[in-house]
């Protein structure tokens, strides 16, 4: 199994990591101020969380809210 984007709106974790580096983004809030993704589903935010925290963009087990908690505040 690959995981590798939000499938709700076909965003590759690499072109958000991307967004992420030029903006200095490091939650899924201040991404999302930058670019459209995780709005409906929410299944890729610990991905996401993931991918701000390691760098990593792609993924081959699935991680839940529990394995990457959000913050109590994003932004």
């Amino acid at each position: 199994m690959t995981i590798d984007r939000c499938y709700c709106f076909q965003k590759t974790f690499a072109a958000l990591k991307a967004v992420a580096e030029a903006t200095g983004a490091t939650s899924v809030a201040a991404l999302q101020a930058h670019v459209e993704f995780g709005q409906k589903c929410k299944l890729c935010h610990p991905y996401t969380r993931r991918m701000l925290r390691t760098g990593e963009t792609v993924f081959h087990e699935i991680i839940e809210e529990a394995d990457e908690p959000a913050e109590s505040v994003e932004g």
